[in-house]
């Protein structure tokens, strides 16, 4: 779930204004700055450990690129901050140091929090899809499912299940029930 805020120290009053100066912890949506709100314990726990994962599989199989958490992009319309991202090293090459990526990740995870709306999470799914993103994870720790979405496919992943990239950091794969333990 996400907030409405106000910034008193300097004000954001676009969205080229919050590239220039994103805010932890906060997104730029239809036209206003909102704090990402509703982290629990479960949900830190899970994001830590999809990062861990992701960042352990590049340093092993060779990939390359990088692994971020709660790292700002650009989307057509929007100021976003996946809670899990992985960049190629090519992207990397080309906008390692700027402040926010003016587009989507290749891949990205939302852990969808009890309060966030089901129509919300799969908007900003279709979101990054459409702005450059090539596969988005929606991990639902509640539930212990995740959905992998793609341009042509949507993938659910249960407990005793394998859970597995299709497009990006090819050859990833974790069981459910690891990812959640």
């Amino acid at each position: 779930m996400a907030t409405t805020i106000s910034s008193s120290n300097t004000p954001i009053l676009s969205l080229e204004d919050w590239m220039q100066n994103p805010l932890k912890h906060t997104e730029w949506v239809d036209g206003e700055l909102v704090e990402k709100t509703d982290v629990t314990l479960k949900h830190s726990k899970v994001q830590g450990s999809l990062y861990f994962y992701w960042r352990s599989y590049r340093d092993s199989s060779g990939h390359g690129g990088s692994v971020y958490t709660d790292v700002p992009c650009r989307t057509n319309k929007q100021g976003r901050s996946p809670d899990v991202a992985y960049l190629t090293s090519a992207l990397v090459a080309q906008y390692g140091d700027a402040k926010v990526l003016p587009q989507s990740f290749p891949l990205s995870a939302e852990i969808v929090s009890p309060t966030d709306f089901a129509e919300d999470v799969i908007a900003k799914a279709k979101e990054y899809l459409e702005s450059g993103g090539e596969e988005v994870w929606l991990v639902f720790p509640e539930n212990q499912w995740v959905i992998v979405v793609t341009e042509t496919s949507r993938q659910v992943f249960t407990s005793s299940e394998t859970v597995s990239t299709q497009k990006v950091l090819s050859g990833f794969s974790i069981s459910v029930d690891e990812l959640f333990a």
